[in-house]
């Protein structure tokens, strides 16, 4: 089996390249990174360290890489021959590579290949739906009725923490065991991925939210509330009890949502949150927290990990007390090398709080949950200056 994937750095090597493998793919990785591409290509096999209690080691063999810059003919060939393709390049760039997908697909297509599945790894939602959107922009009105029957681009969910690397070996990986990844069955063309790890389901939606709301919501409090007490990382942070206790209320809260919402089992569901908090405090990762906060406008959308339970909360009666807590100090977040930081403090500084929820997160001024942060905000200012 054949599969081809874009992205060829920590996630893609750690995570879903390596799970590829494992089931028996032959992995080809596409990069822009011409040192990554040739050291993928001349070594044929890198190793992933995996961070746990007892820290241990695979090995990853048989793959090879591409690059999509200077060697796109290729990428289409290797495309059209592949039985999966999977992207972990970031959210941003799936525009840029969907050209050469379609291409790709163009030439799957005039050979009548068997149906093809394409799988966004992102930390987003509907990401391979997004994609598909992209790819079919470059197709002819026929290819796109051919593509809706030939080529699946089922949604999917991912989790793995992928510190910051501190090997010397350019290819040599190092990640935390846990991992998880969710694939809507109802989305896949042909036969379902033999992809050992995954997890298909019928509705994404569930697995989605709790992975955002537990995780992505969790990361991004304790890194918030940790930067304003001083931490360097999300490690450190969840030591100090303050940090702590803020964000177990905060994955209090949206499992309160999460379980009234999509069923879950409380006490599972009571588990899963106390193993992401053992995931935070694993003391084999190192973390920063201008890593996890970064993109904070991001982060305080209003359909994203912060203000989204918040509100959701909020309709069902509830007040999300440590969520406010946790979105006040995202405004806190002053991070020089982060343009998206930047622009939140300039939005602050002319507009205030509730003028930048309102410009970030589309919340009125008077809204509930606006003079709740407001409130939250201040009290953080008087700890800052006291």
């Amino acid at each position: 089996m054949q599969a081809v994937h874009f992205g060829a750095g920590n996630i893609g090597r750690g995570f879903i390249g390596a799970q590829l493998s494992r089931s028996g793919y032959q992995v080809c990785f596409v990069d822009v990174q011409a040192p990554l591409v040739e050291a993928l290509r001349e070594r044929d096999s890198y190793t992933v360290q995996l961070l746990g209690e007892e820290p241990s080691a695979v090995r990853v063999s048989g793959v090879t890489a591409f690059n999509s810059q200077t060697e796109p003919e290729r990428v289409a060939e290797a495309i059209a021959a592949a039985d999966l393709v999977t992207t972990a390049v970031g959210p941003h760039v799936l525009k840029a590579i969907a050209s050469l997908i379609a291409e790709g697909i163009k030439l799957r297509l005039k050979r009548k290949t068997p149906p093809l599945n394409v799988v966004a790894c992102e930390n987003m939602l509907q990401g391979s739906t997004l994609l598909k959107k992209e790819v079919a922009a470059h197709l002819s009105a026929t290819e796109q009725a051919e593509l809706a029957d030939r080529v699946g681009f089922p949604d999917a969910a991912v989790d793995r923490i992928v510190p910051v690397q501190s090997g010397t070996d350019l290819l040599e990986v190092a990640v935390e065991p846990f991992y998880e990844w969710v694939i809507d069955r109802t989305g896949i063309k042909g036969e379902v991925p033999p992809v050992k790890g995954v997890t298909y389901v019928d509705d994404l939606t569930p697995y989605i939210e709790r992975k955002l709301y537990t995780v992505n919501t969790g990361h991004a409090v304790c890194a918030y509330t940790g930067r304003i007490l001083g931490y360097e990382t999300i490690q450190q942070a969840i030591k100090d009890s303050r940090v702590a206790e803020i964000v177990s209320g905060a994955l209090e809260e949206t499992g309160a949502l999460l379980v009234a919402k999509h069923d879950f089992d409380k006490g599972e569901h009571q588990a899963y949150i106390q193993r992401m908090l053992d995931r935070f405090r694993n003391p084999h990762l190192t973390d920063p927290v201008a890593r996890v906060g970064r993109s904070p406008l991001r982060k305080l959308k209003r359909t994203d990990r912060l203000v989204g339970p918040a509100l959701q909360l909020i309709e069902e009666g509830i007040t999300p007390e440590h969520l406010a807590t946790g979105i006040a100090a995202a405004f806190f977040f002053d991070e020089p090398e982060d343009p998206e930081a930047v622009e939140l403090q300039q939005i602050l500084d002319r507009d205030g709080v509730a003028g930048a929820l309102q410009i970030v997160a589309d919340l009125p001024r008077d809204s509930q949950l606006t003079r709740l942060v407001v409130q939250r905000y201040q009290r953080w200012q008087e700890k800052i200056e006291g």
